[in-house]
This record gives C-alpha cells, sequence and structure tokens, in this order.
C-alpha cells in the first residue's frame, strides 16, 4: 500500500462518523465524475434536448436496420471502458 493510502487511511480513522458519510459520498462523486469525464461524448445526455435528439436518431437506426446484437453492444462497451 502507498504511503498516500496509509495516510488517508489513518485521516478516515480519526474522523466522526457523519463526515466518513459524507467522504464516501464524496468519493462516489469523483468516481462517477471520472466516468463522465472519460465516456464518448456521444454517450453522454447533456440536457432534454439532447435526449429527445439521442433517442430519435436510435429510432432511426432501428427503422433503417443499424442495429447489433446484444453482446456486440457489450463488447463496443467493455472498449469504451
Amino acid at each position: 500500500m502507498s504511503i498516500e493510502k496509509q495516510e488517508l487511511l489513518k485521516s478516515i480513522e480519526t474522523l466522526p462518523e457523519e463526515l466518513i458519510v459524507q467522504l464516501l459520498d464524496y468519493m462516489e462523486y469523483l468516481k462517477f465524475t471520472s466516468v463522465i469525464n472519460n465516456a464518448p461524448k456521444d454517450l453522454i445526455i447533456k440536457d432534454e434536448k439532447d435526449l429527445i435528439e439521442k433517442l430519435e436518431e436510435g429510432l432511426q437506426d432501428i427503422e433503417d436496420g443499424n442495429v447489433c446484437s446484444l453482446d456486440e453492444a457489450f463488447e463496443e462497451i467493455e472498449k469504451s471502458l
């Protein structure tokens, strides 16, 4: 374990329970923002208008036959992570 992680653990152990809960929430937020910041831009929904546009594009792709199997979709997701 790195020195930084050891120091972090020591600091966490000294915190009151209420702050530990807040720290866990903040850590989840940091992980979430990291995923969002590293995700391909076309997967990020910016607002309601963007969601509607993406859904309409998806429906058009289905109508045009531009679809893939579930296994292929998960393979693409794995590549982007």
